[in-house]
């Protein structure tokens, strides 16, 4: 199987750099933008079935895949954000001075255990990872998309590559792109990670 793992567009959030979880926000210009480039990019690739987040900026994406190949979104909670609870909508600086006891422990040596204020963990985000992982596992399918977040394709990109959570901050997953993994049986090869060539034109 080929999975393709795609982040979804930016948001007004995302531009003003504020903590975004749940709340479900439209893509900006640019992200619409991005989404239709994503479009673009799978419109040379074999796509059998493409999943999403039930937010609609990930759904957005989803459906520029496939829209044009006359595939049906399938939206599964398995691909929603982390609750960021508390953060949503804060900058870091606000986080800061309100939570000042959650940061010491985020940014330890185990953030896969600490809870986002008044949110869920990493933990729980890995939980919904590992069940769609699984069920992508017993699926005959040879190609698919799946549309998600920030901390949703960094947690599954460490559960495909075994390794720890917390190396989740080892990666960087821009906004509108895609990383590619071919999986057979137990081995993973990584074909590309964080692919934004579809992108640059884009950019401001």
């Amino acid at each position: 199987m080929i999975l393709y793992v795609v982040r979804h567009g930016e948001t007004d959030h995302n531009h003003a750099g504020l903590g975004l979880g749940r709340r479900d926000v439209p893509l900006t210009v640019l992200g619409e933008a991005q989404a239709e480039a994503v479009g673009r990019r799978f419109a040379s690739l074999e796509v059998e079935r493409v999943y999403t987040s039930p937010l609609d900026r990930a759904a957005a994406v989803a459906r520029a895949i496939a829209g044009p190949k006359n595939l049906p979104v399938i939206a599964t909670e398995d691909l929603v954000e982390l609750d960021v609870g508390d953060a949503e909508g804060l900058t870091g600086q606000e986080m800061r001075e309100r939570f000042p006891d959650f940061f010491p422990h985020w940014l330890g040596r185990n953030p896969e255990s600490v809870p986002m204020p008044g949110g869920e963990s990493l933990a729980d985000v890995q939980g919904r990872v590992d069940q769609f992982l699984a069920m992508l596992r017993g699926s005959e399918d040879e190609a698919v998309a799946a549309v998600s977040h920030n901390f949703v394709v960094k947690v599954m990109l460490c559960r495909l590559l075994d390794l720890p959570i917390a190396s989740f901050r080892d990666f960087a997953i821009d906004l509108g792109s895609i990383s590619t993994f071919m999986i057979r049986n137990e081995r993973i090869n990584v074909l590309s990670v964080n692919d934004t060539c579809h992108l640059p034109s884009l950019e401001s």
